[in-house]
Formats: C-alpha cells, sequence, structure tokens
C-alpha cells in the first residue's frame, strides 16, 4: 500500500467512525475512541481489501486515479464504521454485565 492510499483510508475510517459513534450514542466510545478505532479499522480494512484484490493499488494505477482513491476512501470509510460498531458493541456488552 502506498502513502495516498494510506492516508486515504486513515481519514476516511475516523470519518466513518465518528459517523458510526454518533449514530450510536449510547454504544459509542466518545469522540476520540470512535476516532482512533475508526481509523485503526479504516488502515486495517483497506490493506485487508486491497490484498484480497477489491481494491486497485494507487501506485500501480496509471498516474492519478480518481476512481481508486474513490474506492479506497469508500474501503476505508465502511472499514472504520465497522470496527467502531464492533468495538463499541461489546464495550456495552461487557458494562452491563
Amino acid at each position: 500500500m502506498d502513502i495516498v492510499g494510506l492516508a486515504v483510508n486513515a481519514i476516511a475510517g475516523a470519518i466513518g467512525g465518528g459517523a458510526t459513534g454518533k449514530a450510536m450514542k449510547e454504544k459509542g466510545l466518545g469522540t476520540a475512541g470512535n476516532t482512533i478505532v475508526g481509523l485503526i479499522g479504516g488502515i486495517g480494512g483497506g490493506a485487508l481489501m486491497q490484498q484480497l484484490g477489491f481494491l486497485v493499488n494507487t501506485a500501480q494505477s496509471a498516474g492519478f486515479d480518481v476512481g481508486a482513491l474513490a474506492a479506497q476512501a469508500v474501503g476505508g470509510g465502511v472499514a472504520g464504521a465497522i470496527l467502531t460498531a464492533i468495538v463499541g458493541m461489546a464495550k456495552n456488552a461487557t458494562r452491563k454485565t
């Protein structure tokens, strides 16, 4: 993964984590927690999707490919949102028991 793809995935993951935290107010991790978990999820999910062949490496695409960057942003955002939701629900489940 190149640095541009990494940055796009990280930023999109942080945004996805923050949005998920806002949507799940009672199960959220706080603003900083949602952002950090989303950032980790965006990087990890983007790298995983790229290894599985779902995303094109922006360094491998010819020149500046907006489609590859958009796909990285969507992938990172979704992965960040999913990880934030999972961690938030796990934290909420352990708190109630």
